[in-house]
């Protein structure tokens, strides 16, 4: 029997190029999570040798990423980016000898439906704001919950929305749709009490960019996370390694979660 290249050619691309789906996203966050837990035992099914992995901002091989160290997670929500195939999970550890919150984007090789880069901003002790039980009573009281289809905004929307208050920060002239109520978790302070009153347009310093952003956009939850360097300079170093996840409602700002590593520096 004959079989034309024509027909070969197709055949051998299904079986080499992987397509990315939301349940292939959901596998990956899982299996970050257990990874994490299990400090990053068992992770050949979904990370590659070439894997690449950032801390705070900087490359790090996996053996001193924060996935190498088992840790009781005792909150996880993780988020994903069909478009981008790519996720973002925030983790919080209770654990009061060695206490994080976490923020980690992943983004996906299209072509293996493996892990290409794992990036994670570390918070502990010492950094801006720490208050891990806070962090953990806000965000385990908020409603991150699916938005119905209907009153879905589109992802320029939720993008828009989140940079226009990331360049208020430089520039107080930007309009920032501000939601009522809206709060914001900050380390592990809260702006607001769970109250329809909330305001998260407090406290917003002058004269800082927010720069070098890279963005994981969940529009079924209305949440897009933002890892950025909070007063560095743009294409370089510098500033404190930073996430900002936003939760966007009807166009307007609802939740804001941020978490800035002070990198062993006096940043309080």
């Amino acid at each position: 029997m004959h079989i034309h290249p024509t027909t070969v050619l197709p055949l051998l691309a299904s079986l080499t190029t992987a397509t990315c789906t939301l349940d292939l996203l959901h596998s990956l966050t899982t299996s970050l999570v257990t990874a994490q837990t299990t400090g990053s035992k068992n992770t050949s099914s979904f990370f590659s040798p070439s894997t690449q992995f950032t801390q705070n901002r900087r490359s790090v091989p996996l053996t001193q990423h924060i996935l190498s160290t088992p840790l009781l997670l005792n909150h996880t929500r993780s988020q994903h980016d069909l478009p981008q195939c790519a996720t973002y999970t925030e983790s919080i550890v209770l654990n009061s000898t060695a206490p994080y919150v976490l923020a980690t984007q992943m983004r996906i090789d299209n072509t293996t439906g493996l892990v290409a880069k794992v990036d994670s901003i570390v918070t502990t002790k010492g950094d801006w704001l720490f208050n891990v039980t806070g962090t953990y009573y806000w965000s385990t009281r908020e409603s991150w919950t699916v938005i119905p289809e209907a009153k879905r905004d589109t992802r320029a929307v939720i993008k828009a929305a989140a940079d226009a208050y990331c360049n208020l920060f430089s520039d107080k002239s930007v309009v920032v749709p501000w939601g009522s109520p809206c709060a914001r978790l900050e380390g592990g302070a809260y702006t607001g009490k769970g109250q329809a009153g909330d305001r998260c347009d407090v406290g917003v310093p002058s004269g800082v960019n927010l720069v070098n952003r890279q963005y994981v956009i969940d529009e079924d939850f209305g949440t897009v996370d933002i890892m950025m360097d909070f007063g560095g300079t743009v294409g370089g170093q510098g500033g404190l390694p930073d996430s900002h996840e936003f939760r966007v409602e009807g166009g307007k700002l609802r939740y804001v979660h941020t978490l800035s590593s002070c990198g062993g520096r006096a940043c309080m």
